[in-house]
């Protein structure tokens, strides 16, 4: 079966596609902004903008099923419309379709989101998730929307370079103390996503860590394991800050791991 993987060369993309590797799964990879260091046959470029060249990607790869873990940010050309491009291309010639999602949908008022959530975003990145969702769900009935939260890894994710940087004085801020999410270690996450990819299931799944944290008590943990003091990570209330954004968002997937192999590790275990 040939996967092809929406977004191969950033954080999550560039795992899905060491797995594929490491497991003999025939695998191609897309990349836009992010150019991979070996851009050879198994790459292609692809914008999400240009419906044209979604489906040349796809007749060229001919894949049995797309896992889309691209980027885009708020940019709801390439989050939202780039999605329904996507689900449309994919739904037209049968692919299995894998969508990666967020937590940033939910707003935090309701603090737990078990799978039959209904969206509430609060900020620009959510509602073109949101929208995205909607797309995915309504144009590819039988595709596969996985919910995330804090994706952490061993050293090279976004949010442990923000813990080194904030600890070396090299950037300004603070890590919140009541902003609360559910990690899960790219590893456990890309796994569960290729478990997906491979079978006949379909709907949403929440793909979180079980353990809650805030922003300031990850750093906490990435410092120590890094060896880094503590004590030199700034701490501070997003609700003093004027960020938008959700506080409190726990994604409840415990009916997604009971249909799953995979197991998804808390905070505390990968990085205690």
């Amino acid at each position: 079966m040939t996967a092809l993987v929406i977004g191969g060369s950033g954080f999550l993309g560039s795992e899905l596609v060491r797995q594929a590797g490491s497991s003999g799964r025939a695998a191609v990879a897309t990349y836009h902004s992010r150019t991979p260091e070996d851009p050879g046959g198994g790459w292609h470029r692809l914008d999400l903008r240009d419906a044209r060249r979604i489906d040349a990607v796809l007749d060229r790869v001919t894949p049995r099923v797309v896992v889309n873990a691209g980027g885009g940010g708020a940019d709801w050309a390439v989050t939202a419309d780039g999605a329904l491009r996507l689900a449309v291309a994919t739904a037209r010639r049968g692919v299995r379709l894998v969508h990666v999602s967020s937590d940033a949908v939910f707003s935090g008022a309701a603090v737990h989101y078990d799978e039959t959530a209904l969206p509430d975003p609060i900020t620009p990145y959510g509602a073109a998730k949101a929208a995205a969702e909607s797309a995915v769900r309504l144009l590819h009935p039988d595709s596969v929307v996985a919910r995330t939260s804090l994706i952490i890894g061993d050293g090279d994710s976004a949010h442990e370079r923000v813990v080194h940087e904030l600890a070396a004085g090299t950037r300004d801020g603070a890590l919140f103390t009541d902003d609360v999410r559910c990690p899960v270690h790219v590893t456990d996450l890309a796994a569960a996503l290729w478990e997906l990819a491979v079978s006949d299931v379909s709907g949403v799944f929440h793909l979180a860590g079980p353990d809650r944290v805030s922003r300031y008590a990850l750093g906490v943990l990435v410092a120590r394991r890094d060896g880094l003091d503590p004590a030199l990570l700034p701490a501070g209330l997003r609700t003093d800050s004027g960020l938008p954004g959700a506080l409190d968002v726990r994604l409840d997937g415990s009916a997604s791991r009971r249909r799953l192999r995979t197991r998804l590790r808390g905070v505390r275990e990968f990085l205690g």
